[in-house]
């Protein structure tokens, strides 16, 4: 199949899981737009479970393909998660490209890869022709956990080498684009081969045109300020900062309101079974009545609880939420961007935000929320406690206008879809030195491999034929003399050994 005419490309995105979350929104919002464009869009990846996807994943709107999942599970007991990402990456690479025809047919003129690079240099090695465009969301190495105690150790060594591949792969790509200004600094600081790259800022974007839920239905909760936060189940949301928060509200202003926490939760991730066992533990632990349920679950409507757990919320309901929370909740330190507060801010929903990473991009401070340091939790508290006030209405709706004002702007579908466009047009068009593939380390490796093996083959060598008969020489030698000095003892009846 022959690239397209009149710039009409033909793109390939690589993305490892195309779950739920703020990654994976960015990656269909891209396919959506460029595909608008006249390009011809396919989605690879590594796993796609139509019941946990966005709807664009699943009605057709897209055409995405599972490739490379049935060899490597995505963990091992709960670990290794980066090693057999990798693993599944290079079977996804391996079984389009070397053991069928599916990428010779695709034809790609691009391939748009995040979140994981290590297929970049496979892609490049295998299908040389197609260029390859990185959006970089954050480097992996930061998000990684730690580990605690004994673990802590075992991934200091365990990291290193996944570490060098990220930076490594991620340098082979031709061009790298990034989700925002702090990420882009980020990256330079990480990565060495980022100090000279020309990095690119692309903000990902919300829907502007859908303003309304999709179907008029029951107000959520009537009479109750719903402070809401949607973020995946995970550590480093630091979701319990929105718990302690509400819980410095009296119980007459708890009584007013709910807390709503909703996100992503896959069952087959273990740190979001733990982060819930956790989060459910403190809301205990902090007095807050509280109650867990799947976002599908329609009881959910007549639950009197003071905070409340929402799992794998669907988009409907999670558009019903936004149209009737009070003001957004958004925890996470260093964020990279943030999706949501974007999506808040288009409803005229203020955001209350840490004052860190992408929030400080996207939230003016006093204007469109509030941005406090997550070390305050008395001053979360202050802000969860304004839509209580009557007084304060007026000042809530002027900032929910001008936050929708702000992505109207500024993080527009049309915007980011134009940016991504000019960024492959102009990469399909460029005649620049494309990166090398292989790393200065994979050359000292090379080195030292090849010194090892002239040197053992020098030492074989010389043990067998300088070594080994200088020995026997000598034993011989030792051996007659040995046996002289025997017989001499034997004739003179004395030893002169």
């Amino acid at each position: 199949m022959a690239s397209s005419p009149q710039g009409k490309r033909n793109i390939v995105f690589v993305h490892p899981d195309l779950g739920i979350g703020g990654a994976e929104r960015l990656v269909i919002d891209a396919a959506v737009g460029l595909q608008s464009k006249g390009h011809k869009v396919t989605i690879l990846t590594s796993h796609c479970d139509p019941t946990h996807c966005f709807e664009e994943a699943r009605d057709g709107t897209l055409d995405v393909r599972v490739r490379g999942n049935k060899i490597f599970p995505p963990s091992l007991a709960g670990r290794f998660s980066i090693l057999m990402a990798i693993l599944r990456q290079i079977a996804l690479v391996l079984s389009t490209a070397l053991f069928s025809s599916e990428l010779k047919t695709l034809d790609p003129d691009v391939f748009f890869v995040d979140q994981l690079s290590a297929c970049a240099p496979l892609f490049r090695f295998c299908f040389p022709k197609a260029k390859v465009l990185f959006y970089g969301h954050f480097p992996d190495r930061l998000l990684a956990q730690e580990g605690s105690g004994f673990m802590k150790h075992v991934k200091a060594l365990y990291r290193p080498p996944f570490d060098a591949i990220e930076s490594w792969s991620t340098g082979c790509a031709d061009a790298i684009v990034v989700n925002s200004k702090f990420t882009r600094a980020v990256f330079r600081h990480t990565f060495s081969g980022m100090k000279t790259r020309d990095l690119k800022v692309v903000y990902p974007c919300v829907d502007t045109d859908t303003k309304e839920p999709a179907e008029q239905t029951a107000e959520l909760w009537p009479g109750k300020a719903v402070l809401l936060s949607i973020n995946r189940f995970e550590r480093k949301k630091n979701l319990d900062l929105a718990l302690r928060a509400y819980a410095g509200l009296s119980s007459e202003e708890r009584s007013k309101s709910k807390l709503v926490i909703a996100g992503g939760f896959d069952s087959r991730v273990q740190e979001n079974s733990q982060t819930l066992d956790q989060l459910e533990r403190l809301a205990g632990e902090l007095k807050l009545k509280h109650a867990t349920f799947r976002g599908s679950d329609s009881s959910i409507e007549s639950d009197e609880s003071e905070v409340l757990f929402l799992l794998s919320v669907p988009d409907q309901l999670k558009r019903r939420l936004l149209h009737k929370a009070s003001i957004l909740i958004y925890t996470p330190q260093n964020e990279h961007f943030g999706i949501v507060p974007i999506e808040a801010m288009l409803l005229g929903v203020p955001v209350l935000a840490t004052n860190s990473g992408g929030p400080l991009e996207t939230i003016y401070d006093g204007r469109t929320g509030w941005l406090r340091s997550p070390e305050k939790i008395d001053q979360w508290t202050d802000v969860m406690r304004k839509p209580l006030i009557p007084s304060s209405a007026d000042s809530l709706k002027t900032m929910g206008e001008k936050g929708c004002e702000r992505v109207l702007a500024e993080f527009s579908h049309t915007k980011m879809t134009d940016s991504l466009d000019d960024e492959i047009q102009r990469l399909c068009r460029s005649t620049a030195r494309r990166p090398k593939i292989t790393p200065d380390w994979l050359y000292a490796l090379m080195f030292c491999t090849v010194v090892a093996v002239v040197g053992g083959i020098g030492m074989a060598y010389f043990m067998s034929y300088v070594a080994v008969p200088k020995a026997r020489e000598h034993d011989a030698w030792l051996e007659s003399r040995v046996n002289a000095l025997a017989t001499a003892t034997t004739s003179n009846g004395r030893n002169e050994l």
